[in-house]
């Protein structure tokens, strides 16, 4: 494997100390276990050594990624393919048509990433031959036993003869790894005490009643301005409450809970991506895993039970050396033994203004993949049809069977008349604001 390409694709400059570590040890055959925090860079670290086991000359698939949510299968493909390497990856997971997967499996990629409950059924239908995976990756293992698929997991990994390599992920320590793993002499490779990435994170409590709490939230939504925000409840009812609340007061937002259908859950985090929508109202779900941008401020609306969890939420910011801010809305009753007592106060003193809405607004496009369309078409139809320049156009994310690309907010009227019965690769395509 020649390395500077990939780094090149993935516009990094050199892999961190971990990701290192990790290489080196699953370059003398080990299997490993990789802790470490959120942000990290986990995926680079088990995706290099997955790379330098694929041969050229095998016809079926040679590593299995198993994942526990739809949104890191995905994402986990997506830095897949920008590493550039030449070999097939594909997705299986829940809410994904099955005949899609079943038709991408009849020419099998080198590397399947899934959900355990879909490539369970994919191996009981005999969808692909398991003898030819030598490399399997447990990512966020601890996250799978916690969401309940240690039974599909364990059938999983018993039809997996052919295995040489196991890799295993995890944010967090645990006391002991269950036996079905086959998890042998493995090397521990504990980044989860690095001093390097300590995060600067500053923690702020809002004091209020139970009865006043949605109205503090408003207000320090307001204090906050027009800046990104990650809200976590601990329940989905909550986050429908909340974004009941923000459309009563018409605060652009959008809610990412396990209750909404997949294609939901991928168009809110798009639009959060590419900086459309600026709040996100979320159960735990968003709290790991997942493809979003650095987070410059999360609120905690209700508190997790637990250390872990809280360190997970607040993990969504201050990633990577950069700096962040968490703030917990407690009512006077809350106690939580895991919280330091010394705890800054931040005192509302509103009336704020509301926040704007983003400078950019999400387009829908019907033609993705599928259609053989690319970020190139996307771009020179808005430039030379739609008469946008460089700068009105943001991120442009193109899937199967759509595509979505983040447009001034301004010129949205101006490009949806002019692109009314426009043509992308002599197909007729709906454009239309992602709602």
């Amino acid at each position: 494997m020649i390395l500077q390409p990939i780094l090149d694709n993935l516009k990094i400059t050199a892999l961190n100390e971990m990701q290192n570590a990790s290489l080196a040890a699953t370059k003398k055959g080990n299997d490993i276990l990789v802790l470490a925090p959120t942000g990290s860079g986990k995926t680079l670290a088990f995706l290099l050594p997955v790379l330098n086991n694929l041969n050229k000359e095998s016809k079926g698939v040679q590593c299995l990624i198993l994942v526990p949510s739809r949104e890191l299968a995905l994402q986990i493909e997506q830095v897949f393919k920008q590493m550039g390497t030449g070999y097939k990856v594909n997705c299986c997971y829940g809410g994904h048509p099955i005949k899609t997967e079943r038709n991408n499996l009849e020419q099998p990629p080198a590397v399947l990433i899934g959900t355990p409950g879909r490539i369970a059924y994919h191996l009981r239908h005999q969808n692909f031959d398991e003898s030819f995976v030598t490399t399997l990756v447990l990512d966020e293992f601890d996250k799978a036993l916690e969401f309940g698929f240690t039974e599909d997991m364990s059938h999983i990994i018993g039809t997996l003869l052919s295995l040489k390599q196991r890799i295993l992920t995890s944010a967090t320590a645990m006391e002991e790894i269950p036996a079905f793993t086959g998890l042998k002499n493995h090397k521990e490779i504990n980044f989860l005490q690095d001093v390097q990435s300590s995060p600067d994170l500053k923690l702020k409590k809002v004091q209020t009643t139970a009865e006043d709490k949605l109205e503090t939230l408003f207000e320090l939504i307001c204090k906050i301005g027009s800046k990104t925000t990650l809200i976590f409840c601990n329940h989905r009812e909550t986050v429908d409450r909340i974004s009941d609340l923000l459309i009563d007061k018409d605060l652009a937002h959008d809610i990412f809970h396990g209750g909404m259908e997949q294609d939901e859950r991928e168009r809110a985090l798009l639009k959060f991506r590419n900086g459309s929508i600026k709040i996100l109202i979320t159960t735990d779900l968003a709290s790991r895993g997942l493809d979003i941008p650095e987070i410059e401020y999360i609120i905690h609306y209700q508190l997790p039970y637990t250390e872990d969890a809280f360190l997970h939420r607040n993990g969504r910011t201050a990633r990577m050396n950069a700096k962040g801010t968490a703030y917990l809305i407690l009512a006077d009753d809350e106690k939580y033994p895991f919280l330091k007592a010394d705890i800054e106060t931040e005192k509302l003193k509103g009336p704020y203004k509301l926040p704007q809405d983003s400078i950019w607004q999400t387009l829908y496009i019907s033609a993705g993949k599928k259609d053989k369309v690319n970020k190139i078409d996307i771009v020179g139809m808005l430039l030379k049809k739609g008469g946008l320049q460089k700068e009105d156009v943001g991120l442009i994310e193109v899937k199967d069977q759509a595509s979505y690309v983040a447009i001034k907010r301004k010129m949205v009227p101006q490009v949806l008349r002019a692109l009314a019965n426009e043509r992308v690769k002599n197909k007729k395509v709906k454009i239309e604001t992602a709602m």
